[in-house]
C-alpha cells in the first residue's frame, strides 16, 4: 500500500493499476480521464462542474437531487443582500437544532471522529476560522482576528501566521461561546450590506495571512461563509448519525 501525502502527481498515467479500496482525500481530480474503469461501490463528495458519466454530465442531476432534499439549499445561492440575509436566518436555524441535538449526547463523543472526517467539535472551531478569514479579515480589514481555538483547513499554505491547535479539546460550551461571537459578526455585515456593496470588492489587507494580502469580491467573501455553514452542518448531521447508531 503506497502513501501520498501533499505529492504532485499531475499528467500522470494509471494503467492497469488496482486501486480497489483507495481513499482520495483533499486532491485535485481537475482535467482527469477515466477509460475502462470498474466503479463499484463508490462514494465520491466534492466540488463537481462539467463531469461526464458514460457520456452523461450528471452535475445538473446531482444538484437538482441535492435542491429536493433540501430545500432550503437554493436559498445557500442568493442574488442580492436581502438574499444573503435571508439564508443566515436559515443558517441559525438550523444550527440551533443541530445544536440542540449535539448537547443530548455524551461529551466526549463531540470529540470523536467518524471516518476520519472532523470531530463535532472541530467543526464548530473550523466555522470559527472561516468567519475570522473571511468576514473579519477580508471584508472588516482586521489583519490577525484569529482565536487560538480556530481551526484551518489542512490544505491551508503552513507558512501562514495563523494559530494552528490540532490538538486541543475545548467543551462543547467554549467553542459555542467563541461561535456565537462570530455568528453576530456576520449578521451585523449582513444587516449592513447593500446591493452595492456585495457587487464591490473588499480592500486588501497588507499584513501576510489568510486569505492572502489582495482583494476579494465582496460575494465571494460572503458566499464562502454560506457554502462553509451549510455543507459543515450537513457533514456534523451525518455523522452525529452515525454516532447514535452505535
Amino acid at each position: 500500500m503506497a502513501d501520498f501525502t501533499r505529492e504532485d502527481l499531475a499528467g500522470s498515467r494509471f494503467q492497469m493499476v488496482d486501486l480497489a479500496g483507495t481513499r482520495f482525500r483533499n486532491v485535485d481530480l481537475t482535467g482527469a480521464v477515466i477509460r475502462g474503469a470498474l466503479l463499484v461501490n463508490v462514494d465520491i463528495d466534492g466540488l463537481i462542474q462539467d463531469v461526464r458519466i458514460n457520456g452523461v454530465d450528471v452535475v445538473p442531476l446531482v444538484e437538482a437531487e441535492l435542491d429536493r432534499r433540501y430545500p432550503d439549499r437554493a436559498r445557500m445561492r442568493p442574488a442580492d443582500a436581502d438574499g444573503f440575509r435571508q439564508a443566515w436566518d436559515i443558517l441559525e436555524r438550523l444550527w440551533q437544532q443541530t445544536v440542540a441535538r449535539a448537547r443530548g449526547m455524551a461529551p466526549d463523543l463531540l470529540h470523536e471522529r467518524v471516518d476520519d472526517e472532523w470531530s463535532f467539535i472541530e467543526t464548530l472551531r473550523h466555522l470559527v476560522f472561516a468567519t475570522d478569514a473571511w468576514v473579519s479579515r477580508a471584508i472588516l480589514g482586521q489583519p490577525s482576528p484569529w482565536d487560538p481555538l480556530g481551526l484551518p483547513h489542512d490544505e491551508m499554505p503552513r507558512e501562514t501566521d495563523v494559530p494552528w491547535d490540532k490538538d486541543a479539546r475545548p467543551s462543547l460550551d467554549q467553542v459555542l461561546a467563541l461561535r456565537a461571537d462570530r455568528m453576530a459578526t456576520v449578521r451585523r455585515v449582513l444587516a449592513d450590506l447593500t446591493d452595492a456593496a456585495l457587487a464591490g470588492r473588499t480592500e486588501p489587507v497588507t499584513e501576510p495571512g489568510y486569505p492572502p494580502p489582495e482583494s476579494f469580491a465582496v460575494r465571494r467573501c460572503l458566499q464562502a461563509i454560506l457554502t462553509e455553514e451549510w455543507e459543515h452542518r450537513l457533514f456534523a448531521e451525518r455523522d452525529l448519525d452515525a454516532l447514535q447508531a452505535r
